[in-house]
């Protein structure tokens, strides 16, 4: 069978909100083939069909869906994390 998933992220560098780091991972079977990173401000591909997806979904909605996940789930929830 084939396995996909997607691993989203929040690394925290300090408690400064400037400092945090959101990356979402589209993984399938076992190997990630398009990431952004909110660092980079972009999807980037890592194989074939990555790097399509890459250009498409930087050129379409979904960039801007990523960039604002960095205020809506990462610095939301980052009391929750420091406070843990």
């Amino acid at each position: 069978g084939y396995f996909e998933h997607v691993v989203r992220q929040c690394r925290y560098s300090s408690k400064d909100l400037q400092g945090i780091e959101f990356i979402d991972s589209y993984v399938f079977n076992k190997a990630e083939y398009v990431r952004f990173n909110s660092t980079v401000g972009k999807y980037v591909g890592y194989t074939e069909l990555g790097v399509k997806n890459a250009e498409a979904w930087n050129k379409g909605p979904e960039l801007a869906v990523e960039l604002g996940e960095l205020e809506r789930f990462c610095k939301h929830n980052a009391a929750i994390y420091y406070s843990a």
